[in-house]
């Protein structure tokens, strides 16, 4: 697959995501949904630590990432964005502001395999997996939309498009905003901001 239609592809499900119009495409049976703002909520998965829950941030802004590290160029770029963000933070910021990354490819992302890819980014990132059945489950209350793509002419390689918002967590724990594909490390900074005063 050509990179240009696998990036339309995911743009694709950017915007369905954006508009919360389909449910998750890991479900056989699309429908439409409600277009009302994703519930979000607790969610527990495991890390190279172990079990780690969304609750075990609360007093913290909490950034949520779906994606795979396999991704060639969409995860990088977010990921890089968001931790230049983390990086401009004081370190008494930084102490408020804990960024996760949930695998939507958790057949290939074990949490050893999530640990340096994490580590890379420099931003105390936490690489998190779990079951398909789960993960899927997770994605679904977060407006999340992948699907595995796989390449009839490398039958050991598939792709994981994906929705490439990054989700914003307050201290409380509830999802607040989805914040686009490609966010600036501007934005994120201004949206750090405004959740840590």
């Amino acid at each position: 697959m050509n990179t240009k239609l696998l990036l339309f592809i995911v743009v694709l499900g950017a915007i369905l995501g954006m508009v919360s119009i389909l449910q998750p495409i890991v479900d056989k049976n699309p429908k439409l949904i409600s277009s009302d703002k994703p519930p979000g909520g607790d969610f527990t998965l495991n890390s190279i630590d172990g079990e780690v829950s969304l609750s075990d941030f609360k007093g913290k802004l909490v950034f949520i990432y779906f994606g795979y590290t396999f991704c060639p160029d969409i995860c990088p770029t977010n990921l890089g964005y968001l931790s230049l963000a983390y990086q401009k933070l004081s370190e008494q910021e930084k102490q408020q502001v804990q960024i996760l990354l949930v695998s939507v490819d958790p057949e290939r992302d074990t949490v050893e395999r999530l640990k340096p890819y994490a580590d890379y980014f420099e931003s105390d990132m936490i690489g998190l997996t779990g079951s398909p059945e789960y993960i899927a489950e997770i994605a679904k209350r977060y407006g999340v939309v992948y699907a595995k793509v796989e390449d009839s002419d490398k039958p050991n390689y598939y792709a994981v498009d994906h929705s490439a918002f990054t989700y914003v967590v307050d201290q409380e724990g509830q999802l607040q905003e989805q914040l686009p594909h490609a966010t600036s490390t501007e934005l994120f900074m201004q949206t750090m901001n405004i959740y840590l005063k």
